[in-house]
């Protein structure tokens, strides 16, 4: 792939943005009765894990049938428990596809923009090493012609004068070296992330769900996303003093950025990727649990 390609299109998307309502989003687990037996027998991150994908009312029903077992010669009943059993290994099994095909979006996009951090920070490395070979060539030439060939001593300070200058303007010129080129990414999950609107066009309804569930009373003081926003605070990748500057370029379409803010926009994206991969934990505590059932 060219840098060209890099610098302004994406393929780490293959399908199309999600469009979906708030109402296909699930509703909060704390907002919602569960049944005793089953808040005895799942724990509470389970039981979210189960509600975020649209099977609770399945498991729910899988749980009260597994407690109260009928006779092996009751078809009705095994066929029943059959079918549920099913259709909850298809959604963990279908969910967890889901959750790495995002993954790997966000991986994908992760890589893409190191790689043009990487092609500047080559550039300026380039460009570095030039400047450095021109002020030892002025240095060793200067001191070559007032040691040595001139003789003259006002002219033998000119000369001296002039290549510190000339070491001087290379050494500046060292110092200003920082590339900038144009990246565009028209389809922006940080944005999401950052503004958290109701719906998202960039996550499915339940790893939106998920990256926003939050209830205080159970544990879960803020969400996944908050608390993805409160390290990037914390960790300086978002500043107070450049947070108005950066909400263009990190939360926009694209512009012009440096090798260290794409270096730093591939992280942003390796901590998001890293918390939506903690759901397929949650997802095996979820399996691991009714199969103990």
């Amino acid at each position: 792939m060219e840098i060209r390609d890099l610098l302004h299109h994406s393929n780490c998307n293959q399908q199309n943005l999600y469009e979906y309502n708030i109402d296909s989003l699930a509703i909060p687990l704390h907002q919602k009765v569960v049944s005793p037996l089953v808040a005895e027998k799942l724990s509470f991150k389970s039981l979210n894990m189960a509600n975020a994908i649209g099977i609770l009312e399945t498991v729910t029903r899988f749980v009260e049938l597994r407690q109260n077992p009928k006779g092996t010669d009751d078809l009705a009943y095994r066929l029943e428990i059959l079918e549920l059993k099913q259709a909850i290994d298809h959604k963990i099994n279908s969910s967890s596809l889901e959750i790495s095909a995002i993954s790997s979006e966000m991986d994908c996009e992760e890589e893409r923009t190191s790689q043009v951090a990487n092609y500047l920070l080559g550039k300026i490395r380039d460009k570095e090493s030039k400047l450095t070979i021109g002020a030892i060539v002025v240095g060793a030439l200067g001191a070559i012609l007032t040691e040595g060939v001139i003789k003259d001593e006002k002219s033998s300070q000119i000369v001296g004068i002039s290549t510190g200058l000339a070491e001087a303007t290379f050494g500046v010129m060292m110092l200003l070296n920082n590339e900038k080129t144009d990246f565009f990414h028209k389809r922006n999950a940080l944005r999401d992330v950052w503004f958290g609107s109701e719906t998202s066009k960039n996550f499915p309804p339940a790893v939106w769900y998920y990256l926003n569930y939050s209830s205080p009373e159970n544990g879960i003081a803020t969400s996944l996303r908050e608390q993805i926003i409160q390290k990037w605070k914390s960790f300086g990748q978002i500043s107070k003093s450049t947070e108005k500057e950066m909400l263009d370029l990190y939360f926009g379409e694209g512009g012009e950025y440096t090798s260290e803010q794409l270096e730093n926009r591939a992280d942003m994206y390796d901590q998001l990727e890293s918390n939506i991969n903690l759901m397929k934990q949650d997802l095996k505590a979820l399996s691991l649990e009714i199969e103990k059932l």
